[in-house]
């Protein structure tokens, strides 16, 4: 369990000043020039021995992402964008960040901008975020007004933030989808390559990183890799933003280490399961995209990267989604199916038509108008799909209904039987 001196998030629950004094007062913009002083080379080598994984959902290296951008700037200016467009449902700790702790974003926009010489952040939040777009673009003001940031600034580093308002589409989320709708198009994610380091926003080198990604920067840099990299375990290190949502008696955001036994992470934080652990059905541990895993899996599997890769599932997000035995889990998972294919921008034939035609299925197999034989159809359009789509949303309306066939089959035949007894 992690103890408060190593938590990050120090205001994670707004309960103390939001303002800039508040943030400097627990330890932001602390000795932000000595690190930039430390130059690139060495901010990038300790953010890779920080082991640091993105906090977005595919878990890629950060350092090992920020060393891909040129290592020259020649008539192409160098940009940082911000994923702030936290759409995947079950996930909310972005959103905390950014209403709550905005400038340890700020700072981290600042370092990382710096390590991949960039002059220009800009922060792409979710259209239904409201409140706290108003919270970073307060944040960035006071960071403006007292030389923190702008081209004039106190570290010596000309650099500029800007807050961009997305429209709320999940397909946003992923960062081509996201790079188009900064420049003003419609949200379509982009053919790779060229990938974004080389040609991004403006067909300039870019990089995308998530909000927690870059906001756990400058406290790895003060701390020292070292540190971050004694929490979690191998591979898996440092501290993680969890959300627990569900049938769980204290919903909660929490940060965690890595490695938690997901066991644990529940009853220690979210006040268990709602009518004990032993009322427990399924956990969808990562946020809406990933596969679900029964109780069985989740008496003992641990919340990182690597331990729910073993059980076919995934972090993604560390969006915990808990459901006890009241819930209707094909009905569950159907609902999922319909988001998916409501939010599919339509360019990939396999997503465009995969989509809606398994929705149509799982609709179907909800009230047991089905046969066994299509569970086996189903399962095979879901490979069909999974890996022959432009970005990932194809794998994320895949693996739910796959997870589901993988571990409550029997539910799924046990529906069809009683429909065809109910006809007889």
């Amino acid at each position: 369990m992690l103890s408060d001196k190593d938590r990050i998030f120090t205001n994670l629950y707004g309960f103390d000043d939001l303002s800039l004094k508040g943030a400097m007062a627990r330890g932001a913009w602390d000795g932000t020039k000595q690190i930039l002083e430390r130059g690139i080379d060495a901010i990038i080598d300790e953010m890779k021995k920080s082991g640091l994984r993105g906090r977005g959902g595919a878990g890629f290296p950060t350092g090992l992402k920020w060393s891909f951008m040129p290592k020259e700037v020649k008539e192409r200016p160098h940009y940082l964008v911000v994923n702030a467009d936290e759409s995947e449902p079950g996930t909310c700790k972005d959103r905390d960040i950014l209403r709550n702790d905005p400038h340890t974003l700020i700072e981290g926009c600042l370092i990382a901008s710096f390590a991949m010489r960039a002059h220009v952040c800009y922060v792409y939040v979710r259209g239904e975020f409201i409140r706290e777009r108003e919270a970073l673009q307060r944040a960035i003001d006071e960071a403006y007004a007292a030389k923190l940031v702008g081209k004039d600034n106190i570290h010596g580093y000309p650099f500029d933030i800007y807050m961009h308002h997305g429209a709320g589409a999940y397909i946003c989320g992923e960062e081509t989808a996201l790079l188009e709708s900064l420049e003003g198009k419609k949200g379509q994610p982009r053919l790779k390559p060229p990938f974004p380091a080389n040609s991004g926003v403006w067909g300039c080198p870019t990089t995308v990183n998530n909000v927690e990604s870059i906001a756990v920067a400058p406290t790895i840099l003060r701390r020292g890799a070292g540190w971050f990299a004694g929490i979690g375990r191998p591979n898996n290190t440092g501290t993680k933003v969890f959300c627990i949502s569900g049938h769980v008696n204290k919903p909660c955001n929490v940060e965690e280490e890595m490695g938690i036994p997901l066991r644990e992470l529940i009853e220690k934080h979210a006040g268990g399961v709602r009518g004990g652990w032993d009322n427990l059905l399924a956990i969808i541990p990562g946020g809406a995209s990933v596969p679900l895993i029964p109780k069985s899996i989740c008496d003992d599997v641990l919340m990182d990267f690597d331990s729910l890769k073993n059980v076919q599932s995934g972090l993604g997000t560390a969006a915990v989604i808990v459901m006890d035995k009241s819930t209707d889990i094909v009905k569950a998972i159907t609902r999922l199916a319909y988001f998916y294919k409501h939010e599919s921008c339509g360019q990939c034939t396999p997503c465009r038509e995969g989509t809606g035609w398994m929705w149509r299925v799982m609709k179907r197999m909800t009230v047991g108008d089905s046969n066994p034989a299509e569970i086996d159809l189903l399962q095979e359009v879901t490979k069909e799909v999974e890996g022959h789509t432009i970005c990932a949303l194809g794998d994320a309306a895949a693996w739910p209904i796959q997870g589901l066939i993988r571990h409550f089959r029997p539910e799924l035949e046990r529906r069809m039987a009683a429909r065809k007894v109910a006809a007889e």
